[in-house]
């Protein structure tokens, strides 16, 4: 599904009168006329759908961010997929205040960057490689993206998708790692935790062989498995919310 396909952004828009819309034919902008709903509903969709076209022409992704509520921002995924922004971190535990973030992997069209505590983890870099239309996690919302804002000094913009609610209304609960196999995703280490990444860290601070390559490895593997889950995750919403309407 793509943002072209949306109305329920427009004041007075809700998911009824959206289906209602599909049901009639109009399922894209293009298809849009104003007389399909009442004369002041239908000039804001006409205003919408102008200032859409621009902001997509653009690539203004933060104009959609803006106006479509958080459990539909899923819609955005397809029109900014290629310059989207995957992203996981790893640290030495769950607070902010007292820990530390040690690896963060970032997963961009076929390239993946993982940058290192004490070596190239720094403010300027993480800016720099989050600097993108949209950004997507799992649970990042409430752990990922306020640890780096706080570790960094940072102020985070750019839309979000977090991608552990859109799959819950898919039917898959639980943590990543537990979600993946219903998605078709095998693991090199099934057997690494969250847990395990503290601890390897620590090795790596006491200089044991291999530690630092095993953390930066499984780092990577929950990042870019991220894509994976997207894009499953988005084909099936688009199937229960766009498709099963329009039948």
């Amino acid at each position: 599904m793509r943002i072209e396909n949306s109305f329920i952004p427009v004041r007075g828009v809700g998911e009824g009168t959206e289906r209602k819309l599909w049901r009639q034919g109009v399922t894209h902008w293009d298809a849009f006329d104003p007389s399909a709903v009442g004369a002041k509903t239908g000039e804001r969709i006409q205003d919408f759908i102008d200032a859409g076209r621009e902001a997509l022409d653009t690539g203004d992704a933060r104009f959609f961010g803006e106006r479509f509520p958080s459990n539909e921002r899923w819609r955005l995924y397809e029109n900014f997929r290629d310059e989207a922004v995957f992203f996981d971190i790893e640290t030495t535990g769950l607070s902010a205040d007292r820990d530390v973030v040690t690896t963060v992997s970032f997963h961009q069209g076929d390239e993946t960057t993982t940058l290192v505590r004490d070596d190239d983890l720094t403010r300027e870099r993480v800016a720099d490689l989050l600097d993108a239309p949209l950004l997507l996690t799992f649970n990042g919302a409430s752990f990922d993206i306020p640890f780096l804002e706080q570790s960094f000094d940072l102020s985070l913009d750019a839309p979000h998708l977090d991608l552990m609610y859109p799959a819950k209304r898919v039917g898959l609960s639980g943590g990543l790692k537990a979600i993946e196999p219903e998605v078709g995703i095998e693991r090199d280490r099934p057997d690494i935790s969250g847990m395990d990444a503290v601890r390897l860290w620590r090795e790596h601070e006491r200089g044991v062989d291999g530690s630092l390559e095993t953390l930066i490895s499984y780092n990577r593997e929950d990042t870019v498995n991220l894509r994976t889950l997207a894009d499953h995750v988005t084909r099936e919403l688009h199937r229960d919310v766009f498709e099963a309407a329009v039948e």
